[in-house]
């Protein structure tokens, strides 16, 4: 009774374990985030291939910018600065709406709102995968 006691204990200590590694293991790669969210603008906003070409290069160069600045506060025992966060996604947000038309711009940001949302209400750059 006592072995299949100690076995219980030990799976459950297991499970924990690998739960807990899978939920905050490692990010996607660059390449991966601005894959899914061409790939959701692709159906929700109907951007063109012109406008996918404009956008990867805003988005691949946003999540390196952002990447580089968690790696670097993490290196220095910091957490990333959420006014640098919002600069940024200021920024990345200009930039996108330079290249959406009027009705495409607004239902991006509609999305990132509702995303944000079921996020639990964090900013841009302030966890997650976006």
């Amino acid at each position: 009774m006592k072995r299949i006691l100690i076995l219980l204990v030990f799976g459950l200590a297991l499970h924990v374990s690998a739960s807990a590694q899978q939920g905050g293991g490692q990010r996607r790669t660059v390449e991966e985030r601005v894959k899914m969210t061409l790939d959701r603008m692709k159906e929700t906003l109907n951007i063109t291939p012109e406008q996918t070409v404009k956008l990867d290069s805003v988005f691949t160069r946003n999540y390196r910018e952002m990447d580089k600045m968690r790696e670097d506060a993490r290196a220095g025992g910091q957490r990333p600065d959420r006014e640098t966060f919002m600069k940024m996604a200021e920024k990345r947000d200009s930039e996108i709406k330079s290249i959406l038309n009027e009705e495409q711009y607004k239902k991006f940001k509609a999305a990132e709102e509702e995303r944000r949302q079921r996020a639990g209400g964090r900013g841009p750059g302030g966890g997650g995968s976006n």
